[in-house]
């Protein structure tokens, strides 16, 4: 059974307590601390791995702003404000708060905010997960001097792709779609970074949007304003542009 911590913050004994009668009734949470005021609270933070910590706003000293403030970011949990004034909920949010309770709320409300919660620290660190699995991966190709393969994060899994089954690769804003014959894989990473992970000798820029997989070229077709239609051996055409189009002909090592 998956573990989540959680943190309580508050200065009133009382509203630490209902906060803790109501974790006590989820067999996931595991509290790890309560603090009475805002200094506590940092402490608590830099000191422990609390995966969730419901957050009182006003305290004398420092308050749950502050408390956001005081830690770093990457060392902050998934953040509940708890407070009695519903003016604070916008400013909690640019604190980047993950939800906001308002005093007084029903047991029902807290499920589902910590229902909510528990997801997202799940979701968090999956992705952490998988990004560390790229990173690996990643580190592993490029010791590499062949680059046979490229590690590619699509929906929600790691992917092994063959840098041979790749025919062309095209932008699409922040994305790259990597086309491998009938396979479309979508890859969230700009066209610079990816070019970078390509073999050089193998891959070549013919477009702001589109960089091929030279063994893929059939011919070249003269088309529009100085401009070539670069054709693949299964008839896609790329637009090859005029800015680009020396670096292709140098690469072929015949002029067209």
């Amino acid at each position: 059974m998956r573990r989540y911590s959680a943190l309580i913050v508050d200065d009133e004994r009382l509203a630490r307590n209902r906060v803790r009668r109501l974790l006590s009734l989820d067999c996931d949470i595991d509290i790890v601390g309560e603090c009475a005021n805002g200094e506590e609270a940092v402490a608590a933070l830099k000191e422990n791995a609390a995966q969730i910590v419901f957050l009182d706003v006003q305290m004398p000293g420092i308050d749950g702003f502050g408390v956001l403030e005081a830690v770093d970011r990457d060392r902050l949990p998934v953040v509940v404000f708890v407070t009695a004034y519903d003016a604070y909920a916008l400013k909690a949010f640019e604190a980047r708060a993950f939800d906001y309770l308002l005093k007084p709320f029903d047991r029902k409300r807290f499920t589902e905010v910590l229902r909510r919660a528990k997801a997202h620290v799940a979701m968090l660190e999956g992705a952490t997960v998988n990004l560390r699995i790229v990173e690996l991966l990643e580190s592993l190709d490029t010791r590499k001097t062949d680059h046979a393969r490229i590690a590619i994060r699509t929906g929600g899994h790691v992917v092994l792709v063959k840098t041979d089954s790749i025919d062309w690769v095209e932008a699409a804003d922040n994305y790259v779609c990597l086309h491998c014959g009938p396979e479309t894989h979508v890859v969230r990473e700009t066209m610079n970074s990816f070019e970078h992970r390509l073999d050089q000798n193998r891959f070549l820029r013919i477009h702001r949007s589109a960089i091929v997989n030279l063994e893929r070229i059939k011919e070249m077709q003269p088309w529009f304003r100085g401009d070539y239609q670069v054709v693949l051996q299964d008839g896609t055409k790329l637009t090859l542009s005029r800015s680009y189009r020396e670096r292709l002909k140098n690469v072929l090592l015949r002029p067209f």
